[in-house]
């Protein structure tokens, strides 16, 4: 019989705290929302999450910050702040009823008192917008914090450690013919964990944030008053330390890495999710073993093909919605009262294209070839069981470009930008296109080809086997970059201005939850009140 690797045996261990954690306690006062209140909030939040759209593993932390975000505003007072978010969240459907213990306001209490000291005892920066980004990147690890605490991610901590632990002793990184090791040891250990969290979970920034600084601070959770003090005083040190980690030069090239493998980590977590207690029987037999991954493989698959196409509509309805807001509002006066020009088969080709292109990027996709199971089979295997012999996994440096040849590529990489956009331009003319309209149909047009790539992306979220790549394919990633690029950089300001939020935030969001929470107090009034009556 081969025999488990001891990382494994301590994966199992953490799975086995996590079914413990799940089982509901006795005797435990939990915290209940009203049922009306709950069912109407949780359909508000439906809605945004059409319009605001996120990766569903992300929603509860978003959730968690823009409440944070709205209540400071009217309230500093972290006692007044602890019990109304949470029971927004629970209102929200992020977390369930009556199941988080009461104890858990005073944590949250506990976690916002650390973050407002950090805000009001930072040292005054030279610049003053450097501030206001420092209460944005504190309030998105807040809200991871207070999410931990209220769900802890156990499987999910010990799926990523596990997952790093294992890729460090594998990855190799250097430079040229023969890898010569170029990056110190604990940098290399950094950037995996780095990459782990981007691969396994799809982790945005703020949550990668909050556990490097755990990594960095281990009593993060529960600092003195003495640590306190330390950390405000150098939190611009502290915050531009983990930046330069997170945009490390070779934070690609792990990823890539980290990307081609998290399958493996992935069905194994499934495998053990199923039943930790029962585990160590199937890995004791690698046939059972076989079979479970299979299955999970397959389990996968079906629910990789939903999510894309659940991305696929989600994101196109959101910048549709977007699109037509900016038509309205700004396109058409603009050309109506400003140019004298309305083009109503410009705005409906406008508005149109961008979600028929969308559609075909998604149709186009495909799914993992039949080699790639096998390769998940044989790759699971090789890290659940001591081997003697590791693979390595190589992540060379490029080389510095000459000047002539980093010339030469500036200059391909010039015409072949002025090439894609000149030909959108020049079409958009002949149909008679104002010059706002054109401009606005390049960004749209941008957005939707990097949202498409990404789903094109997320559609190789179970490929382990090298692809392959034709002179067709050369040619389109020549001439659609200059696109992807523009779109990167957009979707970025997308989700910090993007109008239909910020309109929806300010105007409804407020008085929406101010009139949940009356209507949660009338219904106890009413309650209370006919249990008087006898």
């Amino acid at each position: 019989m081969p025999e488990v690797s001891q990382e494994t045996k301590n994966l199992i261990s953490s799975y086995e705290q996590w079914v413990r954690l799940q089982e509901k306690k006795e005797g435990r006062s939990t915290i209940h929302v009203d049922e009306i209140a709950s069912r109407l909030a949780s359909f508000y939040e439906k809605i945004r999450g059409v319009i605001e759209w996120k990766e569903e593993h992300l929603l509860k932390r978003a959730a968690v910050e823009r409440s944070l975000k709205r209540r400071l505003l009217i309230k500093t007072n972290a006692q007044e702040l602890a019990e109304p978010l949470v029971l927004e969240l629970i209102r929200g459907g992020y977390f369930p009823n009556d199941f988080i213990e009461d104890s858990k306001i005073e944590e949250v209490k506990k976690i916002l008192e650390k973050y407002i000291y950090i805000l009001n005892h930072s040292p005054k920066p030279p610049e003053e917008k450097l501030k206001i980004h420092l209460y944005d990147w504190l309030l998105g690890i807040c809200a991871c914090e207070i999410e931990a605490v209220l769900s802890p991610p156990i499987r999910e901590l010990a799926l990523i450690d596990y997952m790093t632990e294992i890729m460090k002793k594998r990855i190799e990184v250097g430079s040229g013919g023969i890898i010569q090791k170029t990056l110190p040891e604990q940098e290399k250990e950094i950037q995996t964990y780095i990459a782990v969290h981007r691969a396994l979970f799809k982790l945005d920034n703020p949550i990668v944030s909050y556990h490097l600084l755990r990594k960095k601070y281990p009593s993060w959770q529960n600092l003195s008053q003495e640590d306190l003090e330390e950390i405000s005083k150098n939190i611009y040190q502290v915050w531009k330390e983990i930046e330069s980690q997170l945009n490390h030069p070779l934070t690609e090239k792990f990823y890539s890495l980290c990307e081609k493998y998290d399958t493996l980590f992935l069905i194994l977590g499934d495998i053990i999710s199923e039943n930790p207690r029962e585990i160590s029987k199937i890995l004791s037999h690698p046939e059972t073993l076989e079979q479970k991954i299979r299955h999970f493989y397959q389990i996968r698959l079906k629910k990789l093909k939903s999510k894309i196409a659940r991305a696929a509509v989600f994101s196109t309805i959101s910048i549709f919605l977007t699109k037509m807001l900016i038509a309205f509002a700004i396109e058409v006066p603009f050309d109506k009262y400003v140019l004298k020009e309305f083009n109503p088969t410009s705005l409906w080709f406008n508005l149109l294209i961008p979600p028929l292109l969308m559609f075909f990027l998604v149709v186009s996709v495909r799914t993992p070839r039949t080699e790639n199971l096998e390769k998940v089979v044989m790759e699971v295997m090789k890290i659940v069981y001591n081997k003697e012999r590791k693979d390595v996994y190589q992540i060379k440096i490029p080389k510095k470009r000459g000047l002539v040849v980093g010339f030469l590529i500036f200059i391909i990489y010039l015409l072949t930008f002025l090439v894609s956009f000149g030909l959108i331009y020049t079409g958009l003319r002949k149909l008679n296109f104002s010059l706002l309209s054109i401009i606005i149909f390049i960004m749209f047009f941008s957005l939707i080809s990097f949202a498409g790539l990404k789903i094109r992306e997320r559609a190789k979220e179970l490929t382990v086997t090298k692809e392959k790549s034709g002179p067709l394919s050369i040619l389109i990633d020549t001439f659609s970059l200059p696109f992807l690029r523009l779109g990167r950089w957009l979707s970025k300001q997308w989700s910090r201005f993007n109008i239909v939020v910020v309109l929806i935030t300010a105007f409804f969001d407020m008085p929406f939850h101010l009139f949940v929470e009356f209507l949660e107090q009338w219904r106890y009034f009413l309650k209370e009140k006919k249990g008087e009556i006898h």
